[in-house]
């Protein structure tokens, strides 16, 4: 069973048969990474496995903005954001246009999610926390904070001192919520100090006053929060990554906190490995070539969803642009359309219907073109898509050509860049070699209509295959050499071949 599918029967097990509320959240520190699409995605998938089970479902995708903004990408460094360390997300100004920090980045994060086909309800934390809805939680978290420490010592080993509360407030006189500690709730308000040194990439004011913690003032820390939020939005079904999930981790915390304090289920828990890119797990604030945007950019969106699901939840994803990842996932594409129109096998039929944005399954018109050869033909300027690959659904050699065209111009390792030789490299052939090239060149004479196949087939049993593409392309590989010899013009490659053998 395809796992969205298996995780969507688990759920209307434990769950029932809804209405379910589904959720995910990112806090906005930066671009998105595309491990943070992944998730997006894993909850997008499930409520559309839900759905067709017949089960409705709500699925809400929150922008973190209350978080402090600990630290400047590199992409954003010198822009004068310094001064804004320490701040909610929400109160840092966007670096481009009008709106906050957070906007910005959501916006484009949104984007993302939206145009691979996901359409979950977006808002933000601080709607939740200005709007006064969570003053109920935030107030239940402070008068149980003696709990909330057993709990976190017990279940992590997380030590706070007696007198701690669970809750950053935000400074009146700098504004800054990571530099603060409260204490002594008087049941309206608490005592806030300010404290220069508390963090080490800002500095606090040394305000010291009382504060009230509610109507947005301040936000619950994280293993507090996150069951706050369950209980807040009534969350039936929420999923992680996998290191949150481990025996003391922060989920282990928060489900203790949310039935010991909040008395809330803990909601359906669905933990799943990390997308990597080139085998490194890579964060916001690191560069751009790993963000959702990047990776969303340089494949159509079916291939986009392909990449993000086409594993089980609990496989790891290694995608590497500068690598095969992307040849690679296009012929695992083309598996899946052949199984879905043959076999109807039911786990590649139901992958291959959920990479399509609402399950809308193209028909073709013709042969689906292998990706990599595509992106041979649309380095050689001589060759002509429509002729090289006449059998092929038009529509889908078209994309493809245009997505290799991408994949090319910023990412394709060497293997997979080919540029014709307009006069012979310089490359060494053992007289061996010359020998076979020699045989290969009367036998093009010999039957001046030779079909590629027949050119491909005398190249096999001569194993000349290397010196060809070494004479033509420079490099030790290369395409379908039949098919490549038989569109270049006859006399050319007999003029080359006489030069290499003379």
């Amino acid at each position: 069973m395809f796992w969205a599918d298996r995780i969507a029967e688990e759920i209307s097990t434990t769950k029932g048969k809804g209405p379910l509320v589904i959720r995910d959240e990112k806090t906005m520190s930066g671009y998105a990474h595309i491990g943070s699409m992944l998730s997006a995605a894993m909850h997008g998938v499930i409520a559309e496995a839900l759905s067709v089970k017949g089960i409705e479902n709500t699925y809400y995708f929150e922008f973190n903005d209350m978080d402090a903004f600990d630290g400047i990408p590199v992409y954003l460094e010198g822009k004068g954001l310094e001064e804004h360390l320490g701040k909610s997300l929400r109160d840092v100004p966007a670096p481009e246009g009008e709106g906050s920090y957070a906007q910005f980045f959501a916006k484009d994060f949104r984007g993302v999610i939206e145009g691979a086909g996901f359409t979950p309800v977006f808002d933000f934390s601080s709607d939740w926390y200005l709007s006064g809805k969570m003053d109920g939680v935030i107030r239940e978290a402070i008068e149980h904070a003696d709990d909330i420490r057993r709990i976190m010592k017990e279940v992590s080993g997380a030590d706070r001192k007696p007198g701690w509360l669970p809750i950053l407030v935000k400074c009146p006189q700098c504004q800054k919520i990571a530099t603060t500690e409260a204490s002594n709730f008087d049941g309206e308000t608490v005592e806030v100090y300010c404290r220069p040194n508390k963090v080490d990439y800002t500095q606090g004011c040394d305000y010291k006053g009382r504060v009230s913690p509610f109507g947005g003032n301040s936000k619950l820390y994280w293993k507090t929060e996150w069951p706050a939020k369950w209980k807040v939005r009534k969350v039936d079904v929420e999923g992680a990554g996998k290191d949150h999930g481990t025996r003391g981790g922060s989920h282990d915390v928060a489900s203790h906190i949310s039935e010991e304090v909040f008395n809330y289920p803990t909601p359906f828990f669905v933990p799943h490995e990390f997308f990597l890119v080139g085998g490194k797990k890579i964060s916001s604030s690191k560069g751009l070539g790993s963000t959702a945007r990047s990776i969303y950019e340089l494949l159509p969106v079916k291939m986009f969803r392909l990449s993000l699901i086409g594993k089980d939840i609990m496989q790891q994803r290694n995608f590497d642009p500068e690598g095969d990842s992307i040849p690679v996932l296009y012929d695992q594409y083309d598996k899946l359309a052949l199984g879905y129109n043959t076999t109807q096998d039911d786990d590649y039929a139901q992958l291959f219907a959920y990479i399509h944005s609402n399950r809308k399954v193209p028909t073709f018109n013709g042969d689906l073109p292998r990706f990599s050869q595509v992106a041979f033909v649309v380095q050689m300027p001589h060759m002509d898509l429509a002729k090289e690959f006449p059998n092929a659904d038009k529509a889908e050699l078209t994309e493809r050509a245009e997505y290799a065209k991408r994949w090319l111009a910023k990412y394709a390792p060497e293997k997979f860049v080919f540029k014709l030789q307009e006069s012979l490299p310089a490359q060494e052939l053992s007289e061996a070699e010359k020998s076979n090239l020699a045989s290969f060149a009367e036998f093009l004479k010999s039957n001046p209509q030779t079909s590629a196949e027949d050119i491909h087939t005398k190249l096999h049993e001569l194993k000349s295959f290397k010196e060809i593409y070494k004479i033509f392309l420079g490099k030790e590989s290369g395409p379908k050499a039949g098919w490549f010899l038989a569109s270049l013009d006859r006399s050319f490659v007999l003029q080359r071949l006489e030069e290499v053998t003379k």
